[in-house]
């Protein structure tokens, strides 16, 4: 068995045999690679193709798949979005709406809608280079525009509809936006925004042009827009859990060639109906809305809800014979706590993402319809890079093996050096296999650049752990793992088991300093609804949490408390860390920080304890 093994390049092909039933298929692979320099889309296709037959086969698809050279002149949209959409009337998208209506627009009137954008934008004076900021929900205008800024060779800056006034002006300005589309709501929250950008809504806004006009006026096909592999593509601002957001540069091929590696891993393939729990403006639903479904020619559908209701997106589920669901493992656990007796429906393939899944929900999933839940790890500055692929054995807590054309390799944090076989290590890229999968840097910040890309590495800034099989298991950020007794913490696995109690709905573990033990596990806890916080819930959660843990893992406190938060909500720890040692520096009375009361329970405050 050939396995792809760290800091090994992803071109494993050579020497291998070729007497087998894909012996052919193989021959026809390496043809159209030799041709693509004069036919990117016939070389894009064949890669993909590569992945959709090995399906099933991870590891050959591990050690023989290779990314396409797309040539000089590559633009998605045009080179592939169009030429399998044109005259093709399989549904590309389906909207469906909270009050059960929904819109669809097959791939031809997609082709058709977004070329009618981009000549819409283009008479707005956006051009090739040109950033738009897209700030939209779940509605077909936001597909129409990504794929028009694309045809046009312009720059997508994709923007959560939560960013404020603050945020924007951050945005138009570093991110240097010649123009601007919202809808007719957020539209006031660009009035003391300052810049020459034009002004886009959907909908009638004084002072704003209607992007609705666009569908009035014909358009034939764009013209392609002459763009190179190297060419900006994407612009997206990271949520800053520990600092100001960094903006995350992509070019024409990081993400629309490089997302073959997230196909893979979600195990999408063509005439599937493909469904993703994520909201517009974050590179996860740029992964599995837009270009993972559509490099699979599947149909992406979309549940545009204003309050999640998990009762109803198991309806919509098996309404839409929906074959592939991707979700983050909050909207698993709301699902586990619904009533999943109704089976899967058409359910093929089911995936967690956007943080590490827990082992029991795994669990629970596959006993109520026998279907294995998959994790995988990547980053906005990626595609993804480890996951469990479809068919393969699933270890429960692992995020799995590098995926196919990903050079992953854990690099020992403090020597700097590949870690081989079973260890530790920060889950980096090997810069040296040339990872086609990684955006080109953080624009404007040569200093996280050279953080980033230091010693030949992407450094993630995420702890993993690989056993003897090469599975990888998430540990923890690199400044989120800490020693506690001289004992290493990783505060996913404590969380993973303080989650498990009916009354923790999110829970967030920091090191508290500890006189004798320098410092001790701290979990900050949201409760779910339905529970107070009191001695009783305190005690119930403390004792959980020590049946459940090693005793050098013991969480010795726990604080009732309002988790702060990204603009994308993830839990922004460092602020929980900063006011431990704020805590501690000040050293306030017992109960209050300051002259604010505090809801902390300490081990030592429960007798009953003493003993177990």
């Amino acid at each position: 068995m050939v396995r792809f093994q760290p800091g090994e390049p992803t071109d494993l092909c050579a020497g291998r045999r070729r007497d087998g039933p894909l012996a052919s298929r193989e021959r026809r692979w390496e043809t159209a690679t030799m041709s693509q320099q004069t036919d990117p889309t016939t070389a894009y296709r064949a890669a993909r193709d590569q992945l959709l037959d090995l399906s099933g086969d991870a590891d050959r698809a591990r050690a023989e798949f290779r990314y396409p050279d797309v040539g000089e002149r590559w633009n998605w949209a045009v080179d592939w979005f169009d030429a399998f959409a044109r005259g093709n009337d399989r549904p590309g998208l389906i909207v469906v709406e909270e009050d059960g209506s929904d819109e669809t627009l097959t791939f031809d009137q997609i082709a058709t809608r977004s070329d009618q954008v981009a000549a819409f934008l283009a008479a707005q004076g956006v051009g090739r280079g040109d950033s738009v900021i897209v700030m939209m929900g779940n509605q077909v205008e936001l597909w129409d525009t990504m794929l028009g800024i694309i045809k046009l060779g312009a720059v997508i800056m994709p923007t959560t509809t939560a960013a404020g006034p603050a945020d924007l002006q951050d945005r138009v300005a570093r991110g240097g936006a010649r123009c601007v589309v919202v809808n007719p709501a957020d539209a006031g929250k660009f009035d003391d925004v300052p810049g020459d950008y034009a002004r886009v809504s959907v909908g009638e806004v004084p002072g704003w042009t209607d992007l609705r006009t666009a569908y009035d006026v014909p358009a034939g096909p764009t013209a392609h827009p002459g763009t190179g592999p190297g060419d900006r593509l994407l612009l997206y601002f990271t949520s800053g859990t520990t600092s100001r957001p960094k903006l995350v540069e992509h070019t024409q091929v990081s993400y629309p060639v490089g997302h073959l590696s997230t196909m893979a891993w979600l195990g999408v393939r063509p005439g599937d109906v493909h469904l993703n729990i994520s909201s517009p403006g974050w590179a996860k639903h740029a992964w599995s809305c837009f270009f993972a479904p559509w490099i699979a020619e599947a149909t992406i559908l979309v549940y545009n809800y204003a309050r999640f209701d998990a009762a109803a997106l198991l309806k919509v589920l098996r309404s839409y014979r929906v074959t592939t669901f991707c979700a983050p493992p909050t909207v698993w656990r709301m699902l586990i706590n619904a009533d999943l007796s109704g089976g899967p429906g058409a359910l093929r393939e089911i995936i967690g993402a956007g943080e590490p899944l827990n082992p029991e929900v795994i669990s629970q999933v596959n006993r109520h319809w026998g279907l294995t839940l998959r994790d995988g790890y990547g980053q906005t500055e990626t595609t993804a890079q480890v996951g469990n692929m479809p068919g393969e054995p699933v270890k429960p807590g692992s995020m799995g093996k590098p995926l196919p054309g990903m050079p992953s390799v854990l690099v020992d944090v403090e020597t700097g050096r590949v870690v081989e076989g079973p260890g530790e290590g920060e889950l980096c890229l090997d810069l040296s296999a040339a990872p086609v999968a990684l955006m080109t840097g953080y624009q404007g910040d040569d200093a996280r650049n050279a953080e980033a890309m230091a010693g030949g590495f992407y450094h993630t800034g995420d702890v993993a752990e690989r056993d003897a099989n090469g599975m990888v298991t998430y540990v923890g950020r690199t400044d989120d793992v800490f020693k506690a007794s001289d004992y290493k913490i990783s505060p996913f696995e404590l969380e993973s088991v303080l989650i498990e109690h009916p009354a923790v709905a999110e829970a967030a573990v920091v090191p508290a300093p500890d006189e004798v033990r320098l410092a001790i596990p701290k979990a900050y806890i949201a409760l779910a609804p339905g529970h107070e916080p009191t001695r009783e819930t305190a005690l119930a959660i403390l004792r959980h949490a020590r049946e459940n843990l090693q005793p050098w893992q013991r969480v010795r406190r726990i604080e009732f408390y309002e988790l702060p938060k990204t603009i994308s909500g993830k839990i922004r720890r460092v602020e929980l860390r900063s006011r431990e040692q704020e805590l501690a520096t000040e050293a306030a009375m017992p109960g209050t920080i300051g002259n604010v009361a505090t809801q902390e329970w300490r081990d030592s405050d429960f007798p009953e304890l003493r003993s177990s």
